[in-house]
């Protein structure tokens, strides 16, 4: 009876996303805050834009983690993911992570339907399938593998649905869907590894909060959207 329902879920979600980015033309800008143990370091904006029939999507990511002080971490990127009749043609990407360069540029390539990936941890070709990693897409959580924006690297996930949910956001009560993201192949290095809780808002087509730990809590909370 579990996988019934479990399975009529996941149908229903999926006629739900359908043309789902007519949803964001709607949208100017995405407001996410970045938490780590509580605390507030950084943020994740998204700005939408449509150009004829392209979707544009830029992404502005910085955070910065301080231990008794002294700054440990930090990460600094920029890029723009562009979108055709509901397909990702292109996405760019340059990320700072303490003070190391990283880079995504991936282009669509009709004659072979195929992405074509120029990253500084993956060099090669991509099936059309792949979702690029970024929060502001509730298409990741039907994906069955997702690209890295911030170095290129595929990964293959395993997406499950753990039940309906209220939270508190921002003062809020909201109901939401909450769903368990992993990676498919669990003996990879832990620190590479996919391990994330996202609570999603049906109401709202929208990921309103992503959780994972590693060295501590991290939290992206959607703080804002116009």
């Amino acid at each position: 009876m579990k996988k019934i329902f479990i399975l009529i879920f996941f149908l229903l979600y999926s006629l739900n996303s359908n043309a789902h980015m007519a949803h964001y033309n709607k949208f100017n800008k995405v407001e996410m805050e970045i938490l780590k143990d509580g605390e507030v370091i950084g943020y994740n904006y998204y700005f939408f834009e449509k150009v004829d029939d392209i979707l544009i999507i830029k992404n502005q990511i910085q955070f910065k983690v301080n231990l008794f002080g002294i700054e440990v971490f930090n990460l600094e990127g920029y890029g723009v993911e562009k979108h055709k009749n509901d397909t990702l043609i292109s996405y760019e990407a340059k990320t700072l992570q303490n003070d190391r360069e990283k880079f995504v540029n991936l282009i669509y390539d009709s004659k072979s339907d195929k992405f074509k990936i120029n990253g500084s941890s993956y060099i090669g070709l991509a099936d059309t399938k792949n979702i690029i990693g970024n929060w502001w897409n509730h298409q990741i959580l039907q994906a069955e593998s997702q690209i890295s924006p911030i170095s290129g690297s595929i990964k293959e996930q395993v997406v499950n649905f753990l039940g309906k949910e209220k939270i508190e956001l921002y003062g809020s009560i909201i109901e939401v869907d909450h769903f368990k993201l992993t990676s498919k192949d669990m003996t990879i290095p832990k620190d590479k590894r996919l391990d994330f809780d996202v609570w999603y808002d049906r109401e709202k087509a929208m990921i309103v909060k992503v959780a994972y730990s590693r060295l501590g809590n991290w939290e992206y909370r959607l703080k804002s959207y116009k």
